[in-house]
Order: structure tokens, then C-alpha cells, then sequence
């Protein structure tokens, strides 16, 4: 039981290559935004780990719809 609940924690953290191709588009919406490399990195993937899997926006346009999950995800990756 405590395998299977590492597993499934452990599945979680790796994105796939659909959560790779939405946090690259994130990451060059915001790549003039003023924040470090990393920062928008820790962001947008961040954004992307809020979004449903099924989501059909980017996260550029789901952060619109969804305000408190940017604020929360700013906070988080250090976006001052």
C-alpha cells in the first residue's frame, strides 16, 4: 500500500510531453514580463499543475479565467 502511494505521488511530478509543449508556450508569453528564467519556469509550471488535464486553453489564457491560481503561483515561484 505504501509503494502504491508513492507511486501515485511520484506520477504526479513528471509532465508529460502536453504539460512540456503548454509550460514552453507559457514560458514565451512571459518571457518579457521582467521576472528570471527560472522564475517563470517555477510559474508556468506551477499554472500548468492547477489546470485539469483535460484543460483546452493554454495557460495564458486559462490564468485570465482563473486569477487566485496566478496570484498563488506568482507567490510560490518568486515573482516579485
Amino acid at each position: 500500500m505504501i509503494a502504491l502511494a508513492a507511486l501515485a505521488a511520484g506520477s504526479t511530478a513528471v509532465a508529460g510531453p502536453d504539460d512540456d509543449k503548454w509550460i514552453k508556450q507559457c514560458q514565451i508569453d512571459n518571457k518579457d514580463e521582467g521576472a528570471k528564467a527560472d522564475v517563470i519556469t517555477r510559474y508556468c509550471t506551477c499554472m500548468n499543475n492547477k489546470m485539469d488535464n483535460n484543460e483546452t486553453r493554454s495557460i495564458t489564457q486559462w490564468e485570465k479565467a482563473n486569477p487566485n491560481a496566478a496570484k498563488q503561483c506568482s507567490a510560490q515561484a518568486g515573482w516579485k
